[in-house]
């Protein structure tokens, strides 16, 4: 799983600074501020979640007893990002409203990813 999630948070990461940089040059005069500050929204929670990925693979190369725990929160912050991120880039680009109805989804993924990590935090001796 390290392999993995070191992986998949170092692509993440990279596609928030993509993602960010083409919002500033491409999309700058063809999005509303709104819906440019909706994109916005979805790069920084990609790339903290993208972090928090890296983080949990690094804490499984330390803490393999607790690697379940770090397990679910890798997948969490993997899922959150899909559908938080994910959900907000498409409502920006297509103005479609209901999408916004799948971004507190990955709200909660991201909260399941943290609440894992403190669980950890807490076992750890």
């Amino acid at each position: 799983m390290i392999k993995i999630f070191l992986t998949i948070g170092s692509i993440f990461g990279a596609l928030s600074v993509a993602f960010g940089a083409f919002a500033s040059h491409a999309l700058q005069n063809k999005l509303t501020p709104k819906a440019l500050d909706i994109w916005e929204t979805g790069t920084k929670y990609q790339m903290y979640h993208a972090l928090a990925l890296v983080l949990v693979a690094l804490l499984i190369t330390r803490l393999e007893t607790i690697s379940t725990l770090l397990n679910v929160a890798g997948f969490a912050f993997i899922t959150g990002i899909a559908l938080f991120s994910g959900s907000l880039y498409a409502l920006s680009l297509s103005g479609i409203k209901w999408l916004g109805a799948i971004t507190p989804l990955g709200g909660v993924a991201f909260l399941l990813g943290w609440s894992c990590l403190v669980v950890t935090a807490w076992g750890i001796k």
